[in-house]
């Protein structure tokens, strides 16, 4: 960096100036970064979550299901047919249903309120679609090595957007929310244009693992944990200034995409 710094001051071996050592910094950074695109990041990733392992000493395991392979194929099949059937046939009544269904450009708006609207709707109607089951059934249908989810909620979005063609293949929401986030910082950081310092980045972060559950960030959560202990939408202002409210929009349209 120092070298950069004094490239850019035009001059012999000296002091550059902070001036020229920030820019050699950003210059520096930005041409490092522009290595790791968003299918390298996903590829890293993806190699991370394959050799990850977790061995657990404390626990024997315990016999859940028994029977012939191709039984459990069809039941899984059934399961799943069944629990898409459930949400086509509900999908003009549950809001977040019609978003995810018929109006794909409005999934930024998309709360956790109406994900509990679809749970509570579903365990009333169908309680043998629980989402952590019918997981295991697109999991092994899909011969997905899609991670347990966070929790039944994060699961039943997962499913949703399975069901309704938005992924492919299983894919647990945090996955999806940590990888759109890896590729809007990274296309953000390739614009023109200040960077975002290391403080915004924690805030965008924090932004990024509260969605993971919650689905949406508005104004009124940044009073919630954790943004509370952080100095609140107060502190996020001061941080972002005028741009706070269209890094929020962005960050809710990408990072459901």
């Amino acid at each position: 960096m120092e070298a950069k710094a004094l490239e850019l001051a035009g001059q012999t071996p000296g002091d550059p100036g902070d001036t020229n050592r920030e820019k050699a910094q950003e210059q520096l950074v930005k041409a490092a970064a522009n290595l790791f695109t968003g299918d390298l990041i996903e590829l890293i990733d993806s190699i991370r979550r394959d050799k990850e392992q977790k061995i657990n000493h404390d626990h024997q395991d315990t016999l859940v299901s028994a029977g012939w392979a191709q039984d459990k194929q069809a039941q899984a099949a059934a399961l799943a047919q069944e629990f898409a059937a459930w949400m086509e046939a509900h999908k003009d009544a549950l809001t977040a249903l019609t978003i995810f269904y018929d109006q794909p450009f409005r999934r930024r708006e998309i709360t956790f309120a109406m994900l509990e609207q679809v749970m509570t709707a579903l365990r009333a109607d169908a309680p043998r679609l629980a989402p952590l089951r019918v997981y295991q059934a697109y999991q092994h249908l899909d011969e997905s090595k899609a991670k347990a989810p966070l929790n039944e909620l994060t699961a039943l979005v997962a499913l949703i957007r399975r069901a309704c063609g938005v992924d492919a293949k299983l894919t647990a929401f945090d996955d999806v929310v940590r990888r759109n986030f890896q590729t809007w910082i990274m296309a953000k950081h390739n614009e023109p244009g200040p960077k975002f310092t290391e403080a915004q980045t924690t805030w965008l972060q924090m932004i990024r693992d509260h969605m993971m559950t919650s689905f949406h960030t508005d104004r009124d959560d940044l009073e919630l944990v954790p943004f509370d202990s952080q100095g609140g939408l107060g502190t996020m202002h001061q941080l972002f200034g005028e741009r706070m409210d269209g890094v929020l929009s962005e960050l809710n349209k990408a990072l459901v995409a």
